[in-house]
């Protein structure tokens, strides 16, 4: 294992020194600006070792898991295709406006715990400390939710392999990813998101071909079953009730599938070039949404009835409620399952491996801000928090518990409880990109020179933080209703909301917190020390196709988070 960092190198000022140098040279060039560096230790500082081709392939594939290729079927099996596919363009419009938003903010300040510690600057500190333990642990228990996914997929090829030895072997394999330096989570991730990007294709063509009568059965059934059961199913009530209850049912799945822009914030702190390659990362959002998770849900509607009785294990993850491999199963086509299983049990595992990276940054950015024990701040030479590292690897046994529990009740379980989660750090990205903008106006920023211009500002802010309060008050709605009462329901709903409520007034009231005025707001931060970074470079930043080429054609000398030859 490597020794601490302890190496000092020529770094940017802290913090409170960063400001006085701003102002006493705020006219300088960017020559002047490298001037103003001091000779401090590098202790404890992430390195930026992740190129373009992984940054784009992370902002492409690195949220894709389970949800998209079986948890899918259980919005089918609630709305119908109709009200999955409707479902997933809102919600996928809703997301891509957050991500409008949190594009201009990291492209502008690419820090180390990304908008967990932006809200703590620039709207309240308290907001920062409910964030960024929020995020955490929505992360760190979709680990185990991931482990769990990978024994029940693997129980389409066989029931007897002990569950206890797959959680086993997953640990190891997360914990040796991301206990060695960062560029090779990110040749990881790489590999790993092309295998989710090729097993996509396969089923798109699966699709295509069979819809048109490819098939062993040469049935072209086309649309048929959008007329036949039909396009909008009935779900809890009846008549045009149950047709709405069933709509909010595919938004709720879309709201657990539909993710992005919080994986690619998270690795603001070690891209190399982040305003060029975060910037790229973020544009690809948008056609991302489009092709994957738009396409998936049109796709989904077309291979397979919703009325299928084998979709009655869509909602618990298991490889059989998968709505593809039901539907190869129905066409009896006989080596494709197969092979989307293997590839579905890589995609899986990759999507276990990016939560296990994100909930380490994001307890280390909490302990930069004093909001976590500073012994999480500790990294090793390569740049890997080491301590927040041995936390987070707890979370994974969490997975064993499907040894005395019904597997699928477990993943059922984790996915309930991080759903709501998830749309928490939506509801932070917004509301922090508003009081980002409103300072921006305040201190007399021009945003059209930023890196990244988030259009249609700040009405993007506005409508993602409505639109993501309104999900996250519905979406346990059922509980509610009359004869549905669960107190267990209940808390797996809601548990994350009432953790968000008692850390965010917790923090408040404790360290008697404010929240931070416009022109207040600290827009200066780590900038002069980013601006330097990136001032440093002398080569123009390469394109992910020259990436890839050099990839295979040779290697190029990799550069610290100052621009400089580690070796």
């Amino acid at each position: 294992m490597a020794a601490a960092h302890n190496k000092p190198e020529q770094v940017s000022a802290p913090a409170n020194e960063r400001s006085v140098s701003h102002e006493k040279n705020g006219d300088a060039s960017s020559g002047d600006m490298r001037e103003t560096l001091v000779e401090v230790s590098t202790q404890n500082q992430l390195l930026r070792h992740l190129g373009n081709r992984q940054i784009q392939l992370i902002a492409v594939g690195g949220s894709i898991g389970t949800a998209l290729f079986v948890s899918i079927g259980g919005g089918l099996a609630k709305g119908g295709p109709g009200s999955l596919l409707i479902g997933y363009t809102i919600y996928a419009i809703m997301v891509g406006l957050v991500n409008n938003s949190m594009a201009e903010m990291v492209t502008y300040m690419p820090v180390s715990g990304s908008f967990i510690r932006m809200a703590g600057r620039w709207v309240d500190e308290a907001l920062g400390f409910m964030a960024g333990w929020n995020f955490f642990l929505y992360e760190a228990c979709l680990i185990p939710f991931e482990i769990s996914a990978i024994n029940l997929v693997l129980g389409f090829w066989r029931d007897d392999i002990p569950p206890w030895a797959i959680c086993i072997a997953c640990i190891i394999l997360y914990a040796i990813i991301n206990i060695v330096a960062v560029q090779y989570f990110g040749e990881a991730e790489f590999w790993l998101s092309s295998g989710k990007i090729l097993l996509i294709c396969i089923l798109y063509m699966f699709t295509l071909v069979t819809m048109c009568g490819g098939n062993p059965q040469h049935d072209a059934y086309g649309f048929r079953y959008w007329t036949n059961p039909g396009s909008f199913a009935e779900y809890i009530h009846d008549g045009s009730l149950g047709r709405f209850e069933g709509f909010l049912g595919s938004v709720f799945s879309a709201g657990f599938t539909v993710v992005g822009p919080e994986y690619l914030a998270m690795v603001a702190g070690e891209a190399e070039r982040p305003r060029t390659y975060l910037k790229n990362g973020f544009k690809t959002v948008y056609w991302r949404f489009g092709i994957f998770f738009i396409g998936g849900a049109l796709c989904v509607g077309i291979v397979l009835p919703y009325n299928d009785a084998t979709l009655q294990n869509a909602d618990t993850g298991t490889a059989n409620g998968s709505p593809y491999v039901i539907a190869m199963q129905n066409l009896g086509i006989g080596i494709l399952p197969h092979i989307v299983n293997a590839l579905m049990i890589t995609s899986i595992f990759s999507a276990g491996n990016a939560y296990t990276y994100c909930a380490m940054r994001s307890l280390y950015g909490l302990a930069c801000d004093g909001q976590a024990p500073r012994i999480f701040q500790k990294t090793l030479k390569n740049g890997i928090p080491v301590y927040a590292f041995a936390l987070v690897m707890v979370f994974p046994f969490l997975s064993f518990l499907q040894v005395s529990n019904n597997t699928a009740q477990v993943v059922t379980w984790l996915a309930t409880l991080t759903q709501g989660s998830q749309m928490i750090n939506y509801i932070v990205m917004s509301l922090t990109y508003i009081c980002f903008y409103n300072a921006t106006k305040a201190q007399g920023i021009d945003r059209r020179t930023l890196p990244y211009y988030g259009y249609f500002q700040p009405y993007c802010g506005y409508i993602g933080m409505v639109w993501m309060i309104i999900i996250e008050g519905t979406f346990g709605y059922s509980v509610f209703l009359p004869g549905k009462w669960n107190v267990g329901n209940f808390f797996a709903f809601y548990t994350m909301a009432m953790v968000a409520f008692c850390t965010f007034f917790g923090w408040k009231i404790i360290k008697r917190t404010r929240f931070v005025s416009p022109a207040e707001a600290d827009l200066i931060w780590e900038k002069p020390a980013i601006d330097a970074y990136e001032a440093s470079h002398n080569e123009p930043p390469t394109r992910f196709r020259d990436e890839i080429m050099t990839m295979f054609l040779g290697k190029r000398k990799r550069q610290n988070y100052m621009g400089e030859d580690p070796n």
